[in-house]
């Protein structure tokens, strides 16, 4: 395949595309220098170098070890058939890459953890035996979860009692099996009337659950927008982060496309000796070839430091 074979170009800013192993050309140009792996594991989605790397999924893994990353993650992983998911989680293995989190449960348009145990658990326990299928044929340590809608009728508390004790069914479960519910908190611009908008709010329920397989992603494009205050809530929150999603605002492009200082963020996790993973969730400034180098020329920049 001939948009598998991509010689180092010395484009500016340090995004620098190399032969994808195993290719004819990449042999003929053994001689041409490896890209350096990024300091952090930036994950880029599958997809985002369609253009770069073909259609071939399998290509686009083989692309992003290429250009530096060590990690990559696919919010619809649970929905893959079983046999390419292991395939997936087998490649990622060879290449020495990390997987970030799956989503598990993110249905924004109904209420689901703020009921009362007895009305959802047999609901939440059936997707929670999903999420540890996938957690067992892939190895990822982390399942995503939106616990959904607040309930306009019930008091605040009375929700927030009843998400922490959905939580510890799930989070035993999880536990048990080797895998990490990691809570994502959304902006209620974006997505109005969802329960969880908040880090504080989060660290609250994590510390509550008190079990380990119960954490936080941080998603800082989304936190910008709720509360800022970025480098202080991840201080804050530490004990109970799992994972982290990237994105710049406005607009949720590549870092540098935005308000939020990326470099210093990374420079920050970098410090704190951050060894999970950053799910780069979030679309490109150009379009086409231009934009996805533009995507790696941004990683480069912020995570010169």
């Amino acid at each position: 395949m001939n948009r598998r074979h991509f010689l180092a170009a010395g484009l500016a800013g340090g995004a620098v595309l190399t032969p994808l192993a195993g290719s004819a050309l990449a042999a003929e140009e053994s001689a041409a220098p490896a890209v350096k792996p990024f300091k952090l594991k930036y994950a880029p989605a599958l997809g985002v170098f369609k253009q770069l790397a073909g259609d071939d999924i399998y290509d686009q893994i083989r692309f992003m070890h290429d250009q530096g990353f060590r990690a990559m993650f696919d919010n619809g992983l649970m929905k893959k058939p079983a046999d390419q998911q292991e395939k997936i989680a087998a490649l990622l293995n060879e290449l020495k890459m990390d997987l970030g989190p799956f989503v598990g449960f993110a249905n924004f348009g109904e209420e689901s953890f703020v009921l009362p145990p007895g009305e959802v658990k047999e609901k939440i326990l059936q997707s929670t035996e999903q999420w540890i299928e996938t957690h067992k044929r892939t190895g990822a340590a982390w399942v995503l979860v939106v616990p959904g809608r607040y309930n306009q009728k019930l008091e605040w508390d009375y929700q927030t009692a009843n998400v922490i004790e959905n939580l510890k069914y799930c989070a035993e479960s999880c536990q048990k099996a080797g895998l990490t519910i990691v809570l994502e908190p959304l902006n209620p611009h974006n997505h109005p009337g969802l329960f969880l908008t908040k880090m504080p709010q989060a660290y609250q329920i994590c510390q509550a659950v008190d079990n380990p397989s119960c954490k936080i992603v941080d998603d800082l494009y989304h936190q910008q927008i709720t509360e800022g205050n970025l480098i202080p809530n991840i201080d804050r929150c530490w004990s109970r982060i799992g994972a982290f999603h990237i994105g710049d605002n406005p607009g949720r492009k590549e870092p540098g496309t935005g308000e939020i200082n990326y470099k210093n963020i990374f420079k920050h996790l970098n410090k704190k000796e951050y060894k999970g993973v950053l799910c780069c969730e979030h679309g490109t400034s150009q379009k086409g070839k231009d934009g996805e180098l533009a995507f790696i020329k941004a990683y480069r920049a912020a995570d010169d430091f």
